[in-house]
């Protein structure tokens, strides 16, 4: 149903706010107007009572704060931004996708937000979160077919706390936004871009600080950003990103790019690896080198692994008020903490110096290979058609759980029409290769599906 997409590439748009061309009320008029027509079938945005009059007031004191000049605006100056609700934010109220009272899970706005605000930003609203971010998925559409998930946290068969981005992809595939925040544990950030079709970077653990967000498991929780293309999350990054370093020249060499054969890539469904290997074949025939790596021939014991320690810190994560409100919760995510609780801390530290082994091992695997990039399928397959799951993390699950960064590139479209993606996960903490990197796959793959519509 292509009249719920609408492609607003975010470098433009701050272009042209930060020239004076474009002015930071129109911006807000232009998402507002869209929000109003768009979101009441693709429900990305927890809803807001007096959205566009509070957005206008922030437009028009920003506007009125200056600088006047061009050169004197910062990056993101006027641009809305969608943040997802386990993400603090001052004026509006988290939720977390949760009957809780929100004044129980308020505090002081994370430094993400006022990252953005100091950038010039103004924020839009809260896009929706399963519960917590756990596992109940939340009302969000794919605007490429509402009858199929955005994406969000669900693991095999079982209820899996894995986080939920559906909302923020959403509201930027949908053009509500040119720019949103959402976070991964394990598949939340890379998973719903390439259901909903847009580019989801998902940076080194740690590289944005996580305070004032609601915790999933503490271990994992990584903050990122949407956007329509990598030079849009590629200018949010340099905003958001503990020390970022502009890449300088020189840079030129493409990467050597990793094919991790075992397995994990044997979770794939059928069509994702289809497109894969022809996602392969367009790449060395532009000039990539790839090599197919043995890696993970331990992979079910990887996931059991993980699955130990998320599910150990999110009952503790919840503790308190899991123990005063616990009636309030659903079912999915009771289920999640009530596993947790099963975990004692002599299995947890167990899984915890396996996973230690598990992350020197990939990086020395890598290395051996001469791999400056891996590259996988994003997801199994192309978003169900099934609102009751949200899909299944297993695709990010093992770069996550080495806290690698990660971005997803749309890469083509299944039978059905919907988007498939492409993972590229680079070195721990070097988010800015990896986003380099992305940049010349992106410009292969949009040549190569220019190439399949014009023939």
């Amino acid at each position: 149903m292509t009249t719920l997409l609408r492609h607003r590439p975010l470098v433009q748009e701050a272009a042209a706010l930060r020239a004076g061309t474009d002015d930071p009320v129109d911006a807000v008029n232009r998402s507002c107007d869209r929000i109003d027509a768009i979101d009441p079938q693709v429900r990305a945005f927890v809803p807001e009572d007096g959205r566009r009059t509070r957005l206008l007031e922030a437009a028009k004191r920003r506007a009125a704060a200056g600088p006047r000049d061009a050169a004197g605006r910062p990056a993101l100056y006027g641009v809305p931004v969608g943040i997802k609700d386990i993400v603090r934010a001052d004026g509006l109220p988290t939720r977390a996708g949760s009957a809780l009272p929100p004044q129980v899970l308020g505090g002081r706005q994370a430094s993400v937000v006022d990252r953005l605000c100091a950038a010039g930003a103004l924020i839009a609203g809260k896009t929706v979160t399963a519960e917590f971010a756990v596992t109940a998925p939340g009302p969000t559409r794919n605007p490429h077919n509402p009858a199929h998930t955005p994406g969000g946290s669900r693991w095999g068969h079982l209820p899996c706390p894995l986080g939920n981005g559906g909302g923020s992809a959403a509201a930027v595939a949908a053009g509500m936004v040119p720019l949103a925040i959402g976070t991964q544990t394990v598949g939340s950030m890379i998973r719903p871009a390439a259901y909903c079709g847009v580019v989801g970077f998902k940076p080194s653990y740690g590289r944005i600080p996580v305070d004032g967000v609601i915790p999933n498991a503490v271990s994992f929780d990584t903050l990122g950003c949407y956007a329509t293309d990598v030079a849009g999350v590629a200018l949010a990054a340099s905003v958001l990103v503990d020390g970022w370093r502009q890449p300088g020249p020189g840079r030129a060499r493409r990467p050597v790019l990793g094919v991790p054969a075992g397995p994990y890539l044997e979770r794939a469904g059928d069509e994702a690896l289809r497109a894969f290997e022809e996602q392969q074949e367009v790449l060395r025939a532009a000039g990539y080198t790839v090599h197919e790596v043995p890696v993970m021939d331990d992979f079910e014991r990887i996931v059991e692994q993980l699955f130990t320690m998320n599910r150990y810190e999110v009952a503790r994560a919840h503790a308190a008020w899991f123990a005063r409100y616990g009636d309030l919760y659903r079912e999915q995510t009771t289920a999640a903490i009530r596993q947790g609780h099963s975990i004692g801390d002599a299995a947890y530290e167990t899984a915890r110096l396996r996973r230690g082994a598990f992350r020197e091992r990939l990086a020395a695997d890598g290395a051996a290979a001469g791999i400056d990039l891996w590259i996988a399928p994003s997801a199994t397959g192309p978003a169900p058609a099934d609102l009751t799951t949200t899909g299944t993390s297993i695709m990010c699950l093992p770069w996550s759980n080495a806290g690698l960064p990660a971005v997803s590139l749309p890469a083509g479209h299944a039978a059905n029409g919907l988007p498939l993606g492409l993972q590229l996960i680079g070195r721990y903490g070097a988010d800015e290769s990896l986003l380099y990197g992305a940049a010349g796959i992106e410009g292969v793959l949009n040549g190569a599906a220019e190439e399949v519509r014009v023939h």
